[in-house]
């Protein structure tokens, strides 16, 4: 199915699911910590009793999800509580990503931290899907095999995609590698190395803003704006993807831009990715800082979003259109006087998209620990 990340409530629950859902509590207690917690202090935040979080983050220790660290030196009276922290030895998650020009796979551990990394440089284009999914489903398992080598195991995957995804993983079209109802998860799990692992298929503009969501420092609302050969877009409210009644929300690159300009793939005429795409950038195009703010504009207008974060590969040209972007904000955007827009660079670059299929995975986990412990119980 398509990745969806939720959260646990912030508090216990009294019902035939308890145990699951205190457990889920407990784990992302510790992930949100800035300090290894004790078991008292999660009792304490949590709001349930120490005898119910020791039990629990034993299970969770048990399961190779924390670890305990061993107490600082004694300074006084007392003797020091040991600290809680993810464990970087137990269950990763692997992010795959197919764009135009690039294959790439990513694995990703408990802690956020990327463990392996490998990419691929090539027009994906002339291989159709099943040649790109052979080659990416290839690259993937010299990842998964790096990560178990690394004393990792692989809890599920990720597919990062430049197209609209159904619920159940199927690319109805990417229009610039020129797929159309392409079965992507039933073709990756072709490769022997991938067959047994949870596989989900996601927009990669989507993926890519829950990445950056998760580096965001402070930004729960945002624009993410994923500039490839396509142009994809995600956006985050109050700290949650939206994705529009059919999960096809985000196709800012063909929003128009001039109406009687260039002809693009999809068919229609004016589209934001013939002059701020990846193709459009490299060859100089001067309309292109101009064009993005026309965009941008008429979704903060609509939307009301205070920061926009330019990823993927816009971070090597950022510098270049900034300025411009801006002054069509500034000129275009109604509130701009009242409350101006932020624009920003993507903390996360070209790795946005991969890293966030990843952290899908991981995600997965934390938040529901109890299907985990059955795994490897």
């Amino acid at each position: 199915m398509t990745a969806r990340i939720s959260s646990p409530s912030s508090a216990p629950v009294r019902q035939s699911s308890v145990r699951a859902h205190n457990l889920a509590l407990v784990l992302n207690t510790v992930a949100n910590s800035a300090d290894p917690p004790s078991r008292a202090a999660v009792a304490a935040a949590t709001g349930l009793t120490r005898a119910t979080v020791s039990a629990l983050v034993d299970d969770l220790i048990e399961g190779g999800l924390l670890i305990e660290l061993d107490p600082p030196p004694r300074t006084g009276a007392g003797r020091p509580a040991a600290g809680l922290a993810l464990t970087s030895a137990g269950p990763a998650g692997l992010g795959c990503e197919i764009n135009v020009d690039y294959l790439a796979a990513c694995v990703v551990d408990l802690t956020g931290t990327v463990r392996q990394r490998f990419t691929e440089h090539a027009d994906q284009r002339p291989a159709g899907a099943a040649g790109a999914l052979a080659a990416l489903g290839r690259l993937a398992a010299r990842a998964r095999l790096a990560a178990e080598a690394d004393g990792l195991v692989v809890a599920g995957a990720t597919l990062a995609v430049p197209g609209l995804v159904s619920p159940a993983g199927l690319v109805r079209v990417a229009p610039n590698l020129g797929w159309q109802e392409v079965d992507a998860p039933a073709q990756l799990r072709a490769v022997p190395e991938l067959a047994d692992l949870p596989l989900a298929v996601d927009n990669e503009a989507n993926l890519a803003a829950l990445g950056e969501l998760r580096v965001a420092g402070g930004d729960p609302t945002f624009l993410y704006v994923s500039g490839e050969i396509g142009i994809g877009a995600g956006l985050v409210i109050d700290g949650e993807l939206y994705r529009g009644v059919r999960g096809w929300s985000g196709e800012i690159g063909h929003l128009t831009v001039f109406p009687d300009g260039r002809p693009c793939r999809c068919g229609a005429t004016g589209c934001l990715e013939q002059y701020a795409g990846q193709e459009a950038l490299a060859a100089g195009e001067p309309l292109a800082a101009a064009a993005l703010g026309i965009a941008l504009s008429a979704v903060v207008n609509l939307l009301d979003v205070p920061v926009i974060v330019l990823g993927g590969a816009y971070g090597p040209y950022f510098d270049r259109l900034r300025d411009g972007i801006e002054t069509q904000l500034r000129r275009r955007v109604l509130t701009a006087g009242l409350a101006p827009v932020t624009v920003r660079a993507a903390r996360l670059g070209a790795d946005a998209a991969v890293r966030g299929a990843a952290d899908a995975v991981i995600r997965r986990v934390r938040d529901d620990p109890a299907a985990w412990l059955r795994r490897v119980g």
